[in-house]
């Protein structure tokens, strides 16, 4: 019965993967973090298998090297953090915004 006019037969029915975005990389990091924040130590280890990921879907292309940076200077932040700081990077709501630089006002 070819007379439905709304048919989708032009339509490419292949299944691209999903690729996470800037906010998804980052919910990922934070929600890791918070999971850790009594535990400073695990959660830096937790970090660095997070940060394998990324570099690794970097490597794939499916994150631009922008994101990457962003991702690699919050992690340089973490990682050197002691207890106090780790604490202060996760309660500063800005540090986890997507475009966050290092020196900016607030």
């Amino acid at each position: 019965m070819g007379w439905w006019p709304f048919s989708r037969k032009g339509a490419d029915r292949t299944n691209d993967p999903q690729v996470k975005g800037t906010r998804s990389w980052l919910q990922d990091l934070r929600s890791l973090c918070e999971e850790y924040y009594d535990s400073p130590l695990q959660g830096k280890e937790k970090i660095i298998e997070l940060q394998t990921e990324w570099q690794q879907a970097h490597q794939r292309e499916e994150l631009p090297d922008e994101l990457i940076d962003g991702l690699n200077k919050r992690t340089m932040h973490l990682l050197s953090a002691d207890e106090k700081k780790w604490l202060v990077w996760l309660d500063d709501e800005n540090f986890w915004k997507p475009g966050w630089r290092e020196n900016q006002p607030e």
